[in-house]
């Protein structure tokens, strides 16, 4: 399939999905909602297709898509790794199993993805499971109690899985 084709696909279910949501200008965050989901991120051109089928200008898709938190504007792995970086996990070491997976996924300074677009790594404030400190969740698996050896080979358990 070429490159246009494969293009055309997307398009279409971005179509499908302002379709589910008869293309309401009001439903715009349900609408970039489920574009993220499908792409797990929200692509420019992407927006500005939307903003064109919803006839709103692109400031403002762009504005609600930087507002919120939720919206991610560049590539996202397959797995999101967020690390507890709150105080309970901080002081239990929680930047050394950072430090461990950023090594361990070979990402890049100033990336927070991987460029196979198998990982992306963030820390946050507190993931509110401070009895397991340090603690850090992929997708919505939570693993506490960590070490950097534990950490390791969780990460190599996902890597050996995707390489089936």
């Amino acid at each position: 399939m070429g490159k246009q084709s494969l293009k055309m696909l997307h398009f279409e279910k971005i179509c499908e999905i302002l379709n589910d949501y008869e293309y309401q200008e009001n439903k715009l965050i349900p609408i970039l909602r489920e574009i993220q989901d499908e792409y797990r991120y929200l692509p420019e051109e992407v927006m500005t297709f939307v903003a064109s089928s919803l006839d709103i200008s692109p400031a403002k898709v762009f504005g609600v898509a930087t507002f919120f938190e939720h919206f991610k504007l560049s590539p996202r792995g397959k797995y999101i790794i967020k690390i507890c970086d709150g105080t309970a996990c901080h002081v239990k070491g929680s930047m050394d199993i950072y430090k461990t997976i950023k090594k361990k996924i070979g990402l890049k300074d100033g990336n927070e993805t991987t460029d196979d677009l198998l990982f992306t790594l963030e820390t946050v404030s507190c993931l509110g499971a401070c009895g397991l400190a340090p603690v850090m969740v992929i997708n919505d698996r939570v693993y506490g109690q960590l070490t950097p050896e534990k950490t390791e080979t969780i990460i190599e358990e996902i890597v050996q899985k995707e390489k089936k």
